[in-house]
């Protein structure tokens, strides 16, 4: 697999890696089991609501490292506002790129960097918490890549059907049984709704 000069370089030398002592907020993505985990601490500036000083932590691979790097260095002296901007797209091209299969890395950067900030602004009454639905499941199967292209299943109009009754998701995506991805993307599907507390049962159709 080819990386950029960027990846490589972010990878061997990581900005803002390590934990913060004493965060303001921090949250954590991505499950060690699955292959890829970050966990993001933010320092924040109650008047400004700038981002004074972000650490990351990193459990996976060259890309998932590299992302979080660049997603910290992204956020880092920006408002909240402006940090939640920022795009998984954008952190790719600011490596100058990542392989397509690597791409749900620069995904999860991002889903984490979000977390800590929408975390941050609830627990001090500049947001409330969004109600729970189907929408909420169509807008996190946003986050969930396709391998082959680094594109996500939504935009691809891979998802056919979704439905949500009584605590139990249901998915019904179109890949076809010979793609060598089928099963990558059942279970990306289930480790990014697991994360829902309304969520009890997950049943993914391809």
């Amino acid at each position: 697999m080819k990386y950029s000069q960027k990846v490589l370089d972010h990878f061997m030398n990581p900005h803002n890696i390590g934990k913060l002592e004493n965060p303001d907020i921090s949250a954590t993505e991505g499950s060690p089991a699955c292959g890829d985990q970050v966990s993001i601490d933010l320092k924040i500036n109650p008047k400004t609501l700038v981002i004074e000083d972000i650490g990351f932590q990193s459990y996976g691979c060259a890309s998932n490292i590299a992302t979080a790097s660049i997603i910290t260095d992204m956020a880092k002296g920006k408002t909240l506002e402006d940090a939640k901007q920022v795009t998984w797209k954008e952190a790719a091209e600011e490596l100058d790129g990542l392989p397509p299969a690597k791409m749900h890395c620069s995904v999860l950067a991002v889903d984490t960097l979000r977390k800590a900030i929408k975390e941050y602004e609830i627990s001090h009454g500049l947001a409330k918490a969004e109600a729970f639905s189907k929408l909420t499941i169509v807008k996190e199967l946003k986050q969930v890549i396709y391998p082959k292209v680094g594109e996500d299943i939504v935009s691809l109009k891979m998802v056919k059907y979704v439905g949500f009754k009584e605590g139990v998701a249901t998915v019904d995506v179109d890949v076809p049984s010979f793609d060598q991805y089928r099963e990558n993307i059942a279970e990306e599907i289930r480790e990014h709704l697991k994360q829902f507390p309304e969520i009890t049962k997950v049943i993914v159709t391809l």
